[in-house]
């Protein structure tokens, strides 16, 4: 009894965080790929719901993510024999995203704790699932490290370490580059709010990016009716040839 008594008055006596929950807003919740699609700035911005003073230490961080949809990617070694580079061995990664980009309001691992990221997988490295690797590859994780390596050259994953701008430990704003290459599908967007490197509050919505206008025509062509959409390649192939043909004899006849 006297154990319980006194985890009940420790339990009392202990300071008790305040609740803070996020008010979260988007310049736009829907990407429209067109033919003429160079890619899209999101601004992603909100406030700190909370019903009690600001607690000052720890200060409050911010951390907002974006997911695209997940893959499976096939991951292949190439090695140089006899002169010629050929394929050597391959990793399966079971689903890496398709564009992901990390935002933070200070230096990431200041922001998050190890433990925390490894928890809700936040970091690019931990945004990957397994790396399924055959028993004689060696240095599996070579193959994930090469497939982040690749996708960050192309814009398609992004750290954006203090680009989180964080107002009076309420109110907050940044910006994530969309690239021109995105696959369709739902972007994940979180809101992780810390203390000390631990997520005390976090939220969760998605961005649609969908193919619209001549470009959904196409590509629901190519998918419902192959035979059909691989003929119509052909046909404007051999038209534009023709054209450029027919054009080059007029500039050489008007010469």
């Amino acid at each position: 009894m006297l154990r319980v008594l006194f985890a009940l008055l420790v339990l009392l006596a202990a300071p008790v965080h305040a609740q803070e929950d996020v008010v979260l807003g988007m310049s736009q919740n829907r990407v429209a790929i067109t033919a003429n699609f160079d890619g899209s700035e999101i601004l992603i911005f909100g406030a700190v719901k909370r019903e009690s003073e600001i607690q000052q230490d720890p200060p409050l961080e911010v951390l907002v993510t974006v997911s695209g949809p997940l893959q499976p990617v096939t991951v292949r070694r190439k090695e140089k024999k006899l002169g010629i580079w050929v394929n050597a061995d391959s990793v399966e990664v079971d689903a890496a995203p398709s564009f992901y980009a990390v935002a933070t309001s200070g230096p990431f691992g200041d922001v998050l704790t190890d433990v925390e990221d490894l928890r809700h997988r936040v970091s690019i490295p931990r945004a990957i699932r397994s790396v399924g690797a055959p028993m004689g590859v060696e240095d599996a994780q070579s193959f994930a490290k090469a497939v982040i390596r690749i996708r960050t050259d192309n814009g398609l994953y992004q750290m954006l370490e203090n680009s989180v701008a964080v107002d009076e430990q309420t109110l907050f704003r940044t910006s994530v580059a969309m690239p021109a290459n995105l696959t369709e599908g739902d972007y994940i967007t979180r809101v992780l709010l810390t203390r000390g490197g631990e997520v005390v509050s976090s939220y969760e919505t998605s961005i649609d990016v969908r193919k619209v206008g001549l470009e959904r025509w196409l590509f629901n062509l190519s998918r419902q009716k192959p035979l059909l959409y691989g003929l119509l390649s052909l046909a404007i192939a051999i038209a534009a040839g023709w054209g450029a043909s027919a054009a080059f004899r007029f500039v050489r006849q008007g010469g």
